[in-house]
């Protein structure tokens, strides 16, 4: 036994799935705690876990609960997630902390592949994922889920890279970490909020069984690091790009005049494009992770179709 299962529990639904090499999707806990505003946040988990079973998967979401690292979170404990206070954002730096602590922990795109890594999952569905921050030439303000994607052999769907950072140089990144980006149904990478970013992608797939063996062709390969989707949000539910932009350059604006630095940068400029779009940008949030979720869970049935 690695060291690290004594302080891991996985759901007994989830072992049994692994077990029997059936599909499961792992889903982060940071979008319950600290990304939706009760009850949307709870009502949202429980949608993305309903659209997974509904594609034939496994939902297993992602939290750390009295230092316990839960595989498969219940609804009562999804529930916990959503109101509980002092829930802290868990990235690969602070699990020696919660852990040791036995604190309350939501786990980002970084601490949520670490946990899916640990349980033996492949696929992993979030919203969008960190990346280079606008500015990083002179803050050096880069996401930990780039350098995630680099070590971890994750699968991870997303609707893109968060509007408010680099976006180009999030890619120029990934790149040279050498993690393949799959635009899906689409050669431009999608903006989060928005389908087009103005940057395209090397490979565009619009088919989960073909991202499936590109997928099991990596590893096949012996090539470590992880795999990111990136999936355009639905037509009648984007926010376009210009407007989103000057939103953010405003909601920016205020994060420098108010002197917000390092990891409040990111809820500050959420909260406030949420603001500034009149709660436009949290229907555009949760309509993006349910299309995440729908084509992930496609993605993870498929690999297990191979598998087998």
């Amino acid at each position: 036994m690695k060291n690290y299962q004594k302080y891991l529990d996985i759901k007994q639904e989830v072992q049994e799935a692994l077990a029997e090499e059936r599909p499961v999707v792992v889903l982060e806990s940071t979008i319950i705690s600290h990304g939706m505003p009760y009850p949307r946040n709870v009502e949202t988990a429980l949608a993305v876990e309903e659209m997974i079973r509904r594609n034939g998967a496994v939902p297993a979401t992602v939290g750390i609960i009295k230092g316990r690292i839960k595989v498969g979170l219940t609804a009562e404990e999804i529930e916990y997630m959503a109101t509980a206070p002092n829930v802290l954002k868990v990235s690969r730096r602070d699990f020696p902390l919660v852990i040791a602590g036995k604190m309350d922990g939501a786990t980002t795109v970084a601490g949520t592949m670490i946990a899916a890594e640990m349980a033996g999952i492949r696929v992993f569905v979030t919203g969008g994922i960190g990346g280079v921050h606008r500015g990083a030439g002179e803050s050096f303000d880069i996401s930990a889920d780039l350098e995630e994607l680099k070590r971890t052999g994750i699968t991870v769907v997303c609707a893109g890279v968060k509007s408010i950072l680099d976006i180009g140089a999030t890619l120029e990144y990934l790149e040279t970490a050498g993690v393949p980006v799959i635009s899906y149904g689409t050669e431009e990478f999608p903006a989060f909020y928005s389908r087009k970013s103005g940057f395209q992608t090397e490979c565009a797939l619009d088919c989960p069984k073909k991202i499936a063996e590109v997928i099991e062709m990596k590893y096949t390969l012996g090539l470590g690091g992880g795999v990111l989707v990136a999936c355009p949000i639905p037509e009648e539910y984007e926010i376009p790009y210009e407007k989103m932009d000057q939103v953010i350059q405003k909601a920016l604006e205020e994060c420098s005049a108010q002197g917000i630095r390092g990891k409040r940068i990111t809820p500050f400029l959420l909260d406030r494009v949420k603001q500034l779009t009149d709660g436009g940008s949290l229907e555009a949030n949760i309509r993006l992770v349910l299309n995440n979720a729908d084509i992930g869970s496609k993605i993870a049935v498929e690999l297990s179709r191979i598998a087998r």
